[in-house]
């Protein structure tokens, strides 16, 4: 069984009372890098990997997509973005990113948002997204960011009067798991480096389009330390 920490009651219920649940996308601290980097979607079928509410699913559909589907572990997160979905071309379906089964070459679009790092392998995913991507199909994707996951801890060293001295990196080289906390849980994320995330599209057959690094948002004051150290990595590639 995949991990799935969104389904314990005290988890979601803390989940749901953060700023993208309560505000959507525009409560994302990512998002204004991401959006610039979304392929038009009129006319296009898209897969989003990691739905959670269904944020990027509805907004695909408001932008002119045909026909989406949303893939979450969670049932908690689906019967949420069920809830806030009124639309037979948008669909949501229970699974795992890793375990996904689709026809070849039936998306032009897969996206995912924040989901990768909780994935033991991203090279299993890139052989699945390029598996179910059509020729030229756009693939684009945030996750944490490197520096944000070298260390469990995930947090900044604090000076005695509780002043953020500096972000440490540690065992940056050193991929795989790492025992940290979300949310007041114990939960399980995979570190891997930026050339990693890289190596594993080309060597899949990925032509890579964009890469950007999230400083603070625009209009989000409490995320002014966020430009002292990049919490986010997206990616945008092609299939070739």
């Amino acid at each position: 069984m995949k991990q799935n920490k969104y389904d314990y009651d005290s988890f979601f219920a803390a989940y749901k009372e953060m700023p993208r649940s309560q505000k959507g996308l525009e409560g994302a601290g990512e998002w204004p890098l991401l959006k610039k980097m979304l392929p038009p979607f009129v006319g296009k079928s898209v897969l989003d990997l990691g739905c959670g509410f269904g944020w990027h699913c509805r907004h695909a559909r408001e932008e002119g997509a045909k026909k989406i589907i949303g893939v979450d572990l969670s049932e908690k997160m689906l019967q949420e973005a069920r809830k806030m979905t009124s639309d037979a071309a948008i669909t949501y379906t229970k699974g795992a990113i890793e375990e996904i089964d689709f026809p070849k070459c039936s998306f032009d679009i897969v996206v995912s948002s924040l989901a990768f790092h909780y994935v033991q392998s991203f090279d299993a995913v890139c052989k699945k997204v390029k598996d179910v991507l059509k020729p030229g199909g756009t693939f684009v994707f945030s996750v944490e960011h490197p520096i944000f996951t070298s260390r469990s801890e995930q947090d900044w060293y604090y000076d005695d009067a509780g002043n953020k001295l500096h972000f440490p990196i540690d065992r940056y080289k050193e991929e795989g798991v790492r025992n940290t906390s979300f949310l007041a849980n114990d939960v399980i994320k995979y570190h891997r480096t930026i050339s990693t995330y890289l190596q594993n599209l080309l060597t899949n057959g990925f032509q890579i389009t964009a890469v950007e690094e999230s400083g603070a948002p625009a209009l989000m004051p409490q995320w002014k330390d966020e430009d002292r150290r990049p919490m986010f990595l997206l990616i945008s590639a092609v299939k070739k």
